[in-house]
């Protein structure tokens, strides 16, 4: 059997190196087995067995140990045996063993003032934002997907993961021209098509560039802003706050079937680049959507990131994920940004079935942890 055969190339690994070994590793070899102690090919017994037969050329000690229970799972005869390894390599030289890795120092939140300083600063930023933008025109690429709503019959349990399923791609070329936006669409899964955007079925966004920002800003909104934490967004320092937007303040609808129009409150978070205060993401969550209406749940993610076009560096959107859920199914919109370059009124963009590009890597919006120690991307001139 498969496991039979792991667990024996394991025991031919310890005969070649004569069964002798550092502390260092033995506990390479323990991560190792570990892996196939969790796959089912080899048994917390046989490792056991293993390493009664093992001499170390180092003294194993108690912390050696710890680090192993800590990172993974040893089992109770493996600890055993890694108990008497420890008795009998008393009388051996300490191993030399790495520090343990130092934890993330916390960065201190702003002051109050400072805070209220740099939203007075954002907000000025959010609400300008769309008149500092040129012309452009940029490739959109919209994957949408669907799921039985988790918790139904073919949805699984209630807590898991919702099971997507590709709907299809669409290719659009979006032109931005004196503040507007105009949606044309171009490829349905890798087939070009005339249908007009407008009449496109399905779950669709627009208004990426500014409108959301800016609506979240807008004094009439009336949102309250509060510190919420540090992050790193594609490897700038970013600061993290949370905002509400009451339902008589909103100006977010959400329609279902182009027919049923809500305007809920929402709330979410905004990252601003540490060093520009500029926006790098914004998110929206719906709050006590009606309990008549279609959809139960309603958020959104966008990302910016720093787009050159015509000789300057702009802030510019680069992935939006909207979710969507009714009681049976869900539905996912994962929209990307391409390709930018400057508007005329002879603007083009050449499109083929080759033209799709793959989806972004998952670390282009992957927020990570910040601490003193965060290595910082230097700051694009514009």
């Amino acid at each position: 059997m498969l496991y039979r055969l792991s667990a024996a190339v394991i025991a031919v690994c310890l005969a070649a190196m004569g069964q002798s070994l550092s502390v260092e590793k033995l506990l390479s070899f323990l991560q190792s087995s570990e892996k196939l102690i969790k796959e089912g090919k080899m048994t917390d017994k046989e490792l056991a067995g293993y390493l009664s037969k093992v001499k170390l050329t180092e003294r194993l000690d108690d912390r050696a140990i710890e680090e192993l229970q800590g990172a993974g799972n040893i089992g109770p005869k493996t600890l055993e045996a890694l108990h008497a390894l420890r008795e009998r390599s008393q009388s051996l030289a300490s191993a030399k063993l790495p520090p343990p890795e130092a934890k993330p120092v916390p960065i201190p939140p702003p002051s109050s003032q400072e805070q209220a300083a740099i939203i007075t600063e954002v907000r000025e930023y959010a609400l300008n934002y769309s008149k500092t933008l040129p012309d452009f025109i940029c490739t959109q690429v919209t994957r949408r997907f669907a799921a039985p709503a988790p918790g139904t019959k073919y949805g699984g349990s209630a807590d898991s993961e919702p099971r997507w399923t590709s709907l299809d791609t669409l290719t659009i070329k979006l032109s931005y021209f004196e503040q507007k936006e105009d949606y044309k669409l171009i490829l349905v899964n890798n087939t070009m098509t005339t249908q007009d955007y407008g009449t496109l079925g399905g779950s669709t966004t627009t208004g990426d560039f500014g409108s959301m920002m800016r609506e979240i800003f807008e004094p009439a909104s009336q949102a309250k802003f509060e510190w919420d934490h540090w992050g790193t967004l594609r490897g700038r320092r970013v600061l993290a706050f949370s905002y509400r937007v009451a339902q008589s303040r909103s100006q977010w609808h959400i329609v279902y079937e182009k027919k049923n129009d809500i305007v809920p409150a929402y709330h979410g978070l905004v990252y601003v680049d540490k060093e520009t205060h500029e926006v790098m993401r914004v998110t929206l969550e719906a709050e006590d959507i009606p309990a008549g209406f279609p959809i139960h749940r309603a958020d959104t993610v966008l990302d910016y990131d720093f787009q050159q076009l015509t000789g300057k560096t702009f802030l510019l959107p680069l992935k939006s994920t909207t979710i969507m859920a009714t009681s049976e199914y869900w539905t996912k919109n994962d929209e990307e940004f391409r390709v930018y370059r400057k508007y005329s009124a002879e603007s083009d963009i050449k499109f083929d079935s080759t033209d799709v590009p793959a989806p972004l890597p998952e670390e282009k919006t992957k927020e990570t942890p910040a601490s003193e120690k965060t290595k910082e991307t230097p700051m694009k001139k514009k």
